[in-house]
């Protein structure tokens, strides 16, 4: 552990993060500083009777203190317990809130990034797959990676928020290699450790259908290329039992084709015991997987296990 700032982004205003990071903010041991707004941050403080005191940093950032959470005040004041719904009035919240972490990176050092949750569709609004793609389109990275992240097992889908529809064009020999290299490196130079990866197929026991080759054309022809390279990778796989204990302890990451066919499994496996880590970005960008979940503002029940990790693995993990 070093003593650099985490920076985390408060997020969507009518989520469930603020509750979640008060009840976190006790396993934190570096530095935080927090983009949010204060009201947001003073409202759920008196909700849930924290005896807490943040601290709101100047503009040059000089008076940040280990065991507060430090505060940019981004301005927004349409806040409310009650309203259970997320609409687009957030969106300048938001996109002001990303805006002055990445400013403030580049001024000072710090561990990383983590943000609450986003709602896809009214924030992005189809300009983006996700806030993985968000993020690489605000810091000029091409090809980022999604990584699940947990320390017995972790996933990466090839293509992470498209239609199923369009999963298949996407599947790229290219994109494959790009992608399985940036995990490997990023395991060999955050976690220290050289992983295996297992890789699935797209159809069903990987067999082709008709025109449907891609595991002869794309998958098999990047599992060849990266063995060449050293890296360890076995497959393709069928996903439907590549996730049978027997044959998943033997790997660190399972590599998918499209999203559910890792995230499901894994969620199931491990709940919120997983975090989001964004891989190729200037910077590792965490997100605790999980969504808004607006219904469950207010109530004070919601689990800050996910967060937790995201803390952990910044903490053991920080370089």
């Amino acid at each position: 552990m070093n003593s650099n700032p985490i920076i985390i982004i408060g997020g969507e205003p009518q989520s469930i993060f603020i509750e979640i990071l008060l009840k976190a903010f006790k396993k934190i041991h570096n530095p935080v500083i927090l983009i949010s707004s204060k009201l947001i941050l003073k409202k759920n403080i008196d909700r849930f009777n924290y005896r807490l005191k943040f601290n709101e940093l100047k503009e040059d950032l000089s008076n940040i203190k280990k065991g507060k959470i430090n505060l940019i005040d981004i301005n927004y004041n349409k806040f409310s317990f009650s309203k259970k719904k997320i609409t687009s009035e957030s969106n300048e919240y938001i996109k002001a809130s990303f805006n002055k972490a990445l400013e403030i990176r580049k001024t000072i050092k710090c561990v990383g990034l983590i943000n609450g949750p986003i709602s896809k569709k009214t924030f992005l609004k189809g300009r983006f797959n996700g806030i993985t793609e968000y993020l690489a389109k605000k810091t000029n990275v091409k090809d980022p990676v999604m990584l699940i992240y947990n320390k017995k097992l972790s996933v990466s889908p090839l293509t992470t928020h498209i239609p199923i529809s369009k999963v298949s064009k996407n599947i790229k020999k290219e994109n494959i290699i790009s992608k399985i290299k940036k995990i490997n490196t990023f395991y060999q130079k955050v976690l220290r450790k050289k992983p295996n990866i297992a890789i699935t197929g797209l159809n069903p026991h990987c067999e082709s259908f008709g025109s449907e080759n891609k595991e002869k054309k794309e998958i098999i022809p990047a599992i060849k290329h990266l063995k060449k390279n050293k890296i360890r990778i076995k497959g393709p796989y069928a996903s439907d039992t590549i996730f049978l204990k027997e044959n998943s302890k033997k790997f660190d990451v399972i590599f998918g084709m499209y999203h559910d066919q890792v995230l499901g499994p894994m969620k199931t496996l491990y709940g919120f015991k997983a975090i989001n880590i964004t891989i190729g970005l200037p910077f590792i960008r965490i997100s605790p997987d999980h969504g808004p979940n607006v219904q469950m503002l207010g109530k004070n029940k919601s689990d800050p296990e996910s967060l937790i990790e995201a803390i952990r693995f910044f903490e053991k993990y920080a370089i």
